[in-house]
Parts: structure tokens; C-alpha cells; sequence
């Protein structure tokens, strides 16, 4: 494989990378969330509930390389330490020990703010005519969008 160089902007590529820092440290932090409700959720619709979770604590890993590696593509360091997640995450981590409502609330609440974040990034990929993060960008919204919608969906007709 030839060594591809990314024509941008130092500068650009810069800040293009901090935000996809930042994404790579919300979609971290929603993994081991959703990881950590998976395992905790109890109650009536445990099954699907605990199925949800896998489905999305799995997609969020893998998404988590895929915003790693286009760091490393735009020539920048890709900051993978935990504390560094926490610290820049506008997402916060639970200790699961809530109900099933809440988890349901809280994953719902995180995957709109990777989707914000997310388009965040998009737009400023498109600013400097990084096509490549635009579209990964706005390919991960959707994917936060659609699962915002399936949480959605299991709290309506719940009081």
C-alpha cells in the first residue's frame, strides 16, 4: 500500500483532529456505558433492553477506531488514555446502579450529543474540504440519530 498524504492545511488538520478527538473520547465514554448498563439493566424488558445495549456499546467500539485511525490519517495523535476520555467528554459515566428508565434516558440524552457533536465536526471538515471526516461524520450522526430514536421508542406509553 502506498503512503496516501492528506492534502490540508496543517492548521486544518489541526483542529479537524481536536474535534475528532473529542468524538473518540464521547463515543469511549458511551461504550463502557452502554457496556455497563448491558450488564446492570434489569427488570421487564430486560431482553430487549440488554440486547439494545450490546448492539450499541458494540457499534461505539468499533466507531472508536474508525475516529482513531482518521486521526492518525490527518497526522495527528490520537489520545486513547481514560482520563483523558473523561476529562474531555461532555458525557458523564454511571455506575449502572440507576433503573432501567434512567439508563434508557441517559443513553438517549448521550447519543443526541454524539450526533451534535458529530455534526459539529462535519461542518468543520467541510469548511476545510476534508470530504474523507466529513462523511465518516456524518455517516456516525445518523448512527447516533437512529439509536436516540430506539431509545426514544421504549420510553413512550412508560410514565
Amino acid at each position: 500500500m502506498k503512503n496516501v498524504k492528506v492534502d490540508i492545511a496543517p492548521d486544518a488538520k489541526a483542529a479537524i483532529s481536536e474535534a475528532l478527538n473529542q468524538a473518540l473520547a464521547e463515543t469511549a465514554v458511551a461504550t463502557v456505558k452502554a457496556q455497563n448498563f448491558h450488564w446492570n439493566v434489569t427488570g421487564m424488558s430486560f431482553g430487549a433492553l440488554h440486547e439494545l445495549f450490546e448492539k450499541i456499546y458494540r457499534d461505539h467500539f468499533d466507531a472508536q477506531d474508525e475516529l482513531a485511525e482518521r486521526v492518525k490519517a490527518l497526522e495527528s495523535h490520537a489520545d486513547g488514555r481514560l482520563a483523558t476520555y473523561l476529562r474531555r467528554s461532555a458525557l458523564q459515566e454511571s455506575d449502572g446502579l440507576i433503573s432501567a428508565r434512567e439508563m434508557i434516558e441517559q443513553l438517549r440524552a448521550d447519543q443526541e450529543t454524539l450526533s451534535a457533536t458529530l455534526r459539529a465536526l462535519a461542518e468543520l471538515a467541510d469548511e476545510h474540504g476534508d470530504l474523507v471526516t466529513n462523511d465518516l461524520a456524518i455517516e456516525r450522526a445518523d448512527v447516533h440519530d437512529k439509536f436516540a430514536w430506539m431509545l426514544r421508542a421504549h420510553l413512550n406509553g412508560q410514565s
